[in-house]
């Protein structure tokens, strides 16, 4: 494992000091000869702990006084529930606007390229596990085929983390994919036809909305809100109204909205799927990104096959990592099939890396790291928006990558997309996760990356291009 620095202990202890209320906000940290005799650290190595906690909005340096821990900053208001009228099914069409923001490899970085700071451990953990991987092939091994269903040992470690969060999967009943955009399209061919009627989150993820383009399906738009998700009774009503297929659904932390949806909501749904002879098509790939307890999948309710469980460790690990997997229920045999069609196989070696790194435990370390990180990039998010000119509302999510921001109805964010282009700051739109184009005021900002200083006067700038009405 890489070196943890004095300072970095030290960071980490009074980081928990904080987090469990020791010290109270509003309360003052011991001084700085205190800490160093207390901690038997020279005053560089305090110092240093006591300005990466400040820079991440935890504690406050007040002149002639001292470090004190930060008072609850005042919170933004939560996007208003909005009582929308569903429209009909209709064909989609993904705007070019998304081509370009994907070109530009921007879409969870306002600064695109950006990066720098030494490796993640985790990372580094999984490059040495595939490494052995690569080491230990021998003979002809690479001129085979791995099987449809990909590698026993990865598709056991993953079925056992299912099942701790209560879904009794096997590895039987997973097919390895190249990610988790690769298994929403193997789930959506498996259950529907051309033509068919499926029903997704409004605003929604725009990756589901390129499948069902390419796919020649149509989409009904169900109106989410950030508090609980899928709204249940307006998904009712669709039902009723249309022949609809299938629905995909995010039921943690999805995108754009970062809503957990309640139990109550995952109950009806699937009382709505038996009812409507619907396939439900979770979307998990949040799921490990919680900051706290990892929600049960969907899956762990459904004991009828209905529910087609899709996954990746994308959004949790590394966007470069393309494995995932999907649990096909009723449809597991179609699945194997249209993945020996779509992908042939998927690589033995990768496979049985991140198995090991699973394994291991390298993983669950990475993740224990991580939801303290993610949280507190969400805060200096939040933070920062409240210094905007103009007063905004958006989503606290308690895990995933973003939050979803609203702005004045003067807005217009696909014209402000130009202006920001303009200053190197590309902004993911919110007409992007709505079929109709919907959502003109609102947008999509990620915390998956550190709040550098470039990015904080990014950010900073393009607040000043909205101008108060």
């Amino acid at each position: 494992m890489p070196r943890e620095y004095r300072y970095q202990l030290l960071e980490n202890q009074l980081r928990a000091v904080i987090r469990e209320q020791r010290i109270l906000p509003g309360e003052r940290l011991p001084s700085v000869r205190n800490l160093c005799q207390l901690h038997q650290a020279s005053r560089a190595t305090v110092l240093h702990a006591l300005q990466r906690l400040e820079a991440q909005g935890l504690i406050e340096a007040r002149p002639k006084s001292g470090f004190y821990v930060r008072l609850p900053p005042r919170p933004l208001p939560s996007p208003p529930r909005i009582n929308r009228q569903i429209e009909a099914p209709q064909p989609v069409t993904v705007s070019e606007l998304l081509l370009d923001i994907m070109r530009r490899g921007a879409a969870f970085d306002l600064l695109p390229g950006q990066g720098e700071g030494d490796v993640p451990a985790g990372i580094t953990a999984l490059n040495r596990s595939v490494g052995r991987a690569l080491r230990r092939q021998h003979g002809d091994d690479h001129q085979y085929y791995d099987e449809p269903a990909g590698l026993p040992v990865l598709r056991e470690q993953l079925a056992g983390r299912l099942a701790r969060r209560g879904a009794a999967v096997h590895a039987g009943q997973l097919c390895i994919t190249s990610g988790c955009q690769h298994s929403l399209f193997l789930g959506l061919m498996a259950c529907c036809r051309p033509g068919d009627v499926v029903a997704v989150e409004s605003p929604g993820f725009y990756g589901v909305l390129q499948l069902l383009e390419q796919l020649q399906l149509q989409a009904v738009e169900i109106p989410s809100s950030s508090a609980d998700g899928m709204d249940m009774d307006a998904l009712e009503m669709a039902l009723q109204r249309w022949p609809i297929r299938a629905c995909v659904v995010s039921p943690a932390f999805s995108t754009p909205t970062g809503a957990l949806l309640p139990e109550v909501s995952r109950q009806r749904l699937l009382a709505l799927a038996e009812q409507y002879d619907l396939a439900v098509i979770e979307d998990d790939i949040y799921a490990d990104t919680a900051f706290s307890q990892i929600p049960d999948p969907l899956l762990a309710l459904d004991y009828s096959g209905r529910v087609i469980l899709c996954g990746s460790f994308s959004k949790s690990l590394s966007r470069d990592l393309r494995l995932g997997w999907i649990a096909g229920g009723r449809w597991h045999q179609k699945i194997l099939q249209l993945k020996l069609v779509t992908q042939l196989a998927s690589g033995r070696a990768l496979q049985q890396g991140v198995a090991d790194f699973l394994a291991d435990g390298s993983y669950s370390a990475h993740l224990r790291r991580q939801r303290y990180l993610l949280c507190q990039q969400r805060d200096q998010l939040l933070a920062a928006l409240r210094e905007w000119p103009v007063t905004v509302s958006c989503s606290v999510p308690e895990g995933g990558l973003a939050l979803w921001v609203v702005l004045p109805p003067t807005q217009d964010t696909r014209q402000l997309y130009g202006a920001a282009l303009a200053e190197g700051i590309v902004i993911t739109p919110g007409p992007l996760f709505s079929v109709a184009g919907g959502f003109r005021h609102c947008l999509r900002l990620s915390f998956a990356h550190q709040w550098n200083a470039a990015r904080l006067r990014a950010l900073q700038r393009f607040g000043d291009l909205l101008q108060p009405a």
